[in-house]
C-alpha cells in the first residue's frame, strides 16, 4: 500500500480536507496558473478526452471533482449534453465556476454542487457518463471514488478520466521532472499565496498508480473495456470504461 500523500505535511486533517483546503486557497489564480504551467496545452488535451464521448452522445453527465467546471464548459460545447452536474469538495472553486455559469448564462445546463468525490450525492444508475479532470490523484481512497463512479453510471455509461501520468521515455521523463518538481513549485510561489499546493501536485503524480495500474482498480471495481491513452509521451493519459 502506498504512503498517502497530503498537500499540508505538518498539519492534521485527513487528505479529503486537506485537499479542499488547498483548493479553496488557490482557487483565485487556480485557471490562471493551469494554463500558465501547460503552455495552454491543457485545453487541447481536456477536447481529446471529451471526444471519447463523441459517439456516446450523453445527455446526462456528472463532472467529479469539476474545479472551477473549465472541463464542464468544453464537454457542454462539443457534447450538447441536456445537462452537466458538477460536483467538488471545494467551496472556493465552486464560487467561481458559479460565477462562471452566469456570465456565460448556462445557468439551466451547468449546476454545481458541494460534495465528497467518494461518496457521490446521486441515487445509483442516474448518468450517461462520468467525467474526470486531474481529479482521481486528489482521492483519499481511490478504490473507494471509482467504486462510487461506477454505481452512479447507468448499466452501459460510460467513464472518461484525464489524469497526469508518468512519463517513460528519454528525454521526455528527464524533461517533465524538472518541470514539475523545480519550475512548476517557483511559477506557483510567485503568482499564488499557496506555494506548497504547487510542490503536492508532483508528488501527487508520483505516487498516483498511472497505466496498467489505474486500469487495474477500475477493473477491480467491476469497469469493463478499460483502455489507457497516453498523450504528449505519457505526461498524461486518457482513461476509459465502461459500466
Amino acid at each position: 500500500m502506498s504512503k498517502t500523500i497530503t498537500p499540508y505535511h505538518n498539519e492534521q486533517g485527513t487528505k479529503k480536507q486537506q485537499v479542499a483546503d488547498m483548493f479553496n486557497n488557490i482557487s483565485k489564480t487556480y485557471d490562471f496558473l493551469n494554463h500558465f504551467l501547460s503552455l495552454g496545452i491543457d485545453i487541447i488535451w481536456r477536447k481529446k478526452a471529451i471526444n471519447e464521448l463523441k459517439n456516446d452522445r450523453p445527455k446526462l453527465i456528472l463532472d467529479v471533482a469539476t474545479g472551477t467546471g473549465d472541463f464542464a464548459f468544453e464537454a457542454l460545447s462539443i457534447l450538447k449534453p441536456d445537462k452537466i452536474i458538477g460536483v467538488d469538495i471545494s467551496q472556493g472553486m465552486l464560487d467561481i465556476a458559479k460565477q462562471k455559469i452566469v456570465k456565460r448564462n448556462l445557468q439551466g445546463k451547468f449546476e454545481v454542487k458541494l460534495g465528497d468525490s467518494e461518496k457521490l450525492p446521486f441515487e445509483a444508475g442516474g448518468f450517461d457518463a462520468v467525467t474526470v479532470a486531474y481529479g482521481v490523484r486528489n482521492f483519499e481512497n481511490l478504490e473507494l471514488g471509482m467504486a462510487d463512479i461506477q454505481r452512479v453510471l447507468k448499466p452501459g455509461g460510460k467513464a472518461v478520466i484525464l489524469e497526469f501520468s508518468k512519463p517513460k521515455v528519454f528525454p521526455v521523463k528527464q524533461l517533465y521532472k524538472l518541470y514539475f518538481n523545480y519550475i512548476t513549485p517557483g511559477i506557483g510561489k510567485l503568482f499564488s499565496k499557496d506555494s506548497r499546493a504547487y510542490t503536492y501536485l508532483p508528488e501527487s503524480v508520483a505516487a498516483f498508480p498511472d497505466g496498467k495500474d489505474f486500469t487495474g482498480v477500475m477493473d477491480k471495481v467491476g469497469f469493463k473495456h478499460t483502455k489507457c491513452r497516453p498523450l504528449a509521451f505519457g505526461i498524461c493519459s486518457i482513461y476509459t470504461g465502461v459500466k
